[in-house]
């Protein structure tokens, strides 16, 4: 049964541990932050914790970060669990212990391959973000300008700044309801998500430059290897966006973006625009996420790993019609 309140879960709950999956993107640090700030604005009498890898430095300006937890206690246990943005318990954080260990989990997730058993899961794969489903069992008159910068961080960043499908009427309802808590949008948007370091416009560029067009131009590829990653001093985080530029490229419709995190170890990264279900193809591989976003972890040279993912992009392609 469905409880339309995030207050009627905290029944009877003293401690929480609030957490998302590993290399938080926007929408997981939007939605854990959103959760916790929620929690210590009206619940002053509840234990919240937060745990998850340190976030990079353009979302500074979300309150609380400085609070969060980088590791767990295995000790320690919560009343309640509370999961953000968790397409699968393998990509859990640095709370997973909690999750064998926490009297009740509540799950709130988008991601259409989320098949996790909690005590209650709410995934809703047509919102557009985790962020969007969790407004959904706020009190909105209870949510500070602190919150509402959160979350509407998340909505940025899973929307690709309400260009991409997933975007709804009830999308943009959202997004204006949290703009008129006083926050500074146009600079969340700006600092957050568009705004780079020099070496993140380096690396893009060097990957666009030697990306490679499959499949009569319907399919880009990009690769970035251990050994550069080392030479401009990047980590798995300096990554973000390169996908997303890989797929704006005019007649592509489907981008693939992987980087090596380990030898011949590599996090694949999955959009299209229009037609062709990435998530799919990321469970062929053990991973997951959304119709136009996914992702996996494959092991192999970087030539093996492209020609198995391309052999399902092809698959598709053919049966939309879109490539002989």
């Amino acid at each position: 049964m469905r409880m339309n309140n995030l207050a009627d879960y905290l029944e009877g709950v003293r401690t929480v541990a609030i957490a998302g999956h590993v290399n938080p993107d926007g929408d997981c640090i939007g939605s854990c932050m959103g959760v916790w700030l929620y929690l210590c604005d009206n619940f002053p009498d509840l234990e919240a914790d937060v745990y998850m890898q340190p976030p990079r430095e353009v979302f500074g300006y979300i309150r609380g970060l400085d609070r969060i937890h980088t590791e767990c206690d295995e000790k320690k246990e919560y009343d309640l669990l509370i999961l953000l943005d968790i397409s699968s318990r393998d990509r859990i954080g640095v709370a997973g212990p909690y999750v064998e260990t926490a009297k009740k989990t509540l799950c709130f997730d988008h991601h259409v391959t989320n098949r996790g058993q909690y005590t209650w899961l709410y995934n809703e794969p047509e919102a557009s973000s985790t962020c969007e489903v969790v407004w959904r069992f706020l009190d909105h008159g209870k949510v500070s300008k602190a919150c509402a910068e959160a979350l509407y961080t998340g909505i940025v960043h899973d929307t690709g700044v309400f260009q991409y499908s997933s975007t709804s009427p009830d999308t943009m309802r959202t997004a204006a309801e949290l703009m008129e808590k006083g926050i500074p949008f146009s600079r969340i948007v700006d600092e957050s998500y568009y705004q780079k370091t020099y070496v993140q416009n380096q690396i893009m560029g060097r990957t666009l430059m030697e990306s490679i067009l499959l499949m009569s131009g319907k399919c880009i590829v990009g690769i970035v290897r251990q050994r550069e990653m080392k030479f401009y001093g990047l980590n798995p985080s300096d990554m973000d966006g390169i996908v997303n530029q890989l797929r704006n490229t005019i007649g592509v419709e489907v981008a693939v973006f992987i980087y090596e995190t380990d030898f011949q170890t590599f996090k694949v990264s999955l959009r299209s625009k229009e037609y062709v279900d990435v998530s799919e193809i990321a469970m062929a591989f053990g991973g997951g996420g959304h119709r136009r976003a996914a992702g996996c972890t494959m092991q192999g040279t970087p030539y093996d790993v492209v020609n198995n993912i391309s052999l399902h992009v092809e698959k598709q392609l053919k049966e939309q019609g879109l490539y002989d």
